[in-house]
């Protein structure tokens, strides 16, 4: 049996995609209309709140395409906090004209491929502030979720330790020539979710997105391991935004 990987874990996180029904919020009238935008306005608050107390973070984007369009990304101490805020949602008035598209449940996850022999990671802030990132208010968001393949002579799992971490060596390389263009949050899905690990990265210019994951294709760790689920593009959703997108 082959080594596994070690993992530190931070937050959990929830991705919660919705779609407008469009049709019910143009036939509501001005008052219900208004009513649901200042209640879901509250909730942005209350969110951003919880940012500021470090207790959790929140982002919002708008997505690009027939797939949804709202993500709700939390991230939360507890499951339990994230099934609280998830069901507090789905009682507000503005969540009757939402209908759910596509949910992910995991935790953020750093394994110990690219750690330092006899360094407790623990005691680094960086790797703590990794384990429970602040989500930036960058323009753009890009999620996906992925798998390793286990097919044949294509099996991550059957690789010794070595071959993989001398492997995500590589990989992590190519991420840290995206550093100040990207952030990239990578969240363990395993027993959590359908897929191994979701993948966020945020950026001011979308076109890095492209640019990321092309040219990871190249890299082994992708080119025979890597199995892709959909993905999700936005645009970070601010105040005088919701207002716009909201008004018949």
């Amino acid at each position: 049996m082959s080594e596994a990987a070690q993992t530190l874990e931070g937050w959990y996180a929830l991705h919660d995609f919705r779609t407008i029904d469009w049709q019910a919020w143009k036939a509501a009238s001005e008052e219900e209309r208004t009513q649901a935008t200042d209640e879901l306005q509250v909730y942005l608050k209350l969110w951003d709140h919880v940012n500021e107390m470090k207790q959790g973070s929140t982002a919002v984007y708008t997505i690009i395409g027939q797939k949804a369009d709202l993500v709700f990304m939390h991230l939360r101490e507890t499951l339990e906090e994230l099934n609280a805020l998830e069901n507090a949602f789905n009682k507000t008035a503005f969540a009757k004209f939402t209908k759910p598209t596509y949910s992910y449940v995991s935790i953020v996850e750093l394994s110990n491929y690219m750690g330092q022999p006899g360094v407790d990671p623990l005691q680094v802030p960086e790797v703590v502030a990794r384990l429970r990132p602040t989500l930036p208010k960058a323009n753009h968001i890009c999620f996906y979720p992925m798998n390793k393949r286990r097919e044949g002579n294509d099996n991550w799992y059957m690789l010794s330790m070595d071959e993989r971490k001398s492997m995500m060596r590589s990989h992590g390389m190519i991420g840290r020539q995206y550093a100040g263009k990207v952030k990239q949050i990578i969240t363990g899905s395993v027993g959590f979710d359908n897929w191994e690990w979701g993948v966020t990265l945020f950026a001011d210019d979308a076109l890095q997105f492209k640019k990321l994951v092309y040219e990871m294709r190249f890299d082994e760790v992708s080119a025979r391991f890597g199995e892709f689920g959909e993905f999700y593009v936005g645009n970070l959703l601010t105040e005088a935004k919701l207002s716009e997108l909201l008004s018949v």
